[in-house]
């Protein structure tokens, strides 16, 4: 040691003792046994630093001590930090450091994470929002020595606001424009015809599950395949209605026929019945012989 190497050097001081030119030559082994004893700056090794204190220090003489830290991501599993210069060099330090680990992020409302990617110092995480929802930020998120980086939040998915219908109106009356899952329904004007669904619904992506529906009738506001097909329609509607009216009136031609056949033939056998009354009651009494009075007659004849 330090003290040993003096020691040697005063015994070389006193045997030459007397002689000219030892003094330099003392001087001179004394620096070079100072020198040999100090120890070099101490280096980090891989996920080892100096600490701030020690990164100060420029001298390092023998016995000196210095402290090592985790570097910035590491965080102390086991050890002191400290190293000690003995004969020129550091002892080997204690400390084992290992990564930080920022754990599951901080949850927030309709998110959701993938840690399948670890969740270490230098790992990343990629982030999720819930149906009907969208990111807003940053979809993946970085371990770093401060924790996760990035922000990002999950924001309701929004519609623009539902179309005007012709000849109708929406039930949507809010400033503000449809979110997700809202339903706007429809509803058509006295006098017309809602053709289509009577609601739409905001969809996930922020598209309406269907085309607003069209309200239909009234005075010219058929188009010119709806007027060809409604003429269509009548026209084939007036020609069975008369068809369908004329073997109507066909059967009742018939029934009403055979009725005044039966009146007229009733009518006429009473007539003829009653003419043959008559015919026969005249000739009754023509041939009448009194057959009755016969015996009257003979009863007067006695007296």
């Amino acid at each position: 040691m330090f003290s040993d190497r003096l020691q040697a050097g005063m015994e070389v001081l006193r045997d030459t003792c007397g002689r000219r030119g030892v003094g330099p030559l003392l001087l001179i082994y004394l620096f070079v046994v100072k020198a040999a004893a100090d120890c070099p700056k101490p280096q980090g090794t891989g996920n080892i630093v100096l600490t701030n204190e020690a990164l100060l220090i420029n001298n390092f003489p023998e016995g000196s001590v210095a402290t090592l830290e985790c570097a910035n991501g590491y965080v102390k599993e086991t050890g002191s930090g400290i190293t000690t210069c003995v004969d020129g060099n550091w002892t080997e330090p204690d400390i084992i450091c290992i990564k930080k680990d920022c754990g599951p992020p901080k949850p927030q409302p309709n998110m959701s994470f993938n840690t399948s990617g670890g969740t270490l110092f230098g790992d990343m995480i990629t982030v999720f929002c819930d149906k009907g929802y969208q990111i807003s930020g940053s979809s993946f998120k970085w371990c770093y020595a401060t924790g996760w980086s990035g922000r990002a939040k999950c924001k309701i998915v929004t519609c623009d606001r539902p179309a005007e219908v012709a000849n109708g109106r929406s039930s949507w009356d809010s400033q503000d424009v449809p979110t997700y899952g809202e339903i706007i329904h429809y509803h058509c004007n006295e006098g017309y015809t809602l053709v289509g669904k009577d609601s739409i619904v905001c969809g996930e992506s922020g598209v309406y599950d269907s085309q607003p529906p069209e309200c239909k009738g009234g005075r010219g506001i058929l188009s010119g395949e709806d007027r060809a097909a409604t003429t269509g329609v009548t026209s084939t509607t007036s020609f069975q209605d008369m068809r369908d009216g004329a073997v109507d009136v066909n059967k009742d031609i018939g029934y009403t026929s055979v009725i005044v056949s039966v009146i007229c033939i009733s009518i006429v056998v009473c007539i003829l019945l009653f003419f043959l009354h008559k015919f026969l009651l005249k000739r009754k009494g023509s041939y009448d012989t009194r057959e009755d009075l016969k015996p009257e007659l003979l009863q007067f004849q006695n007296l």
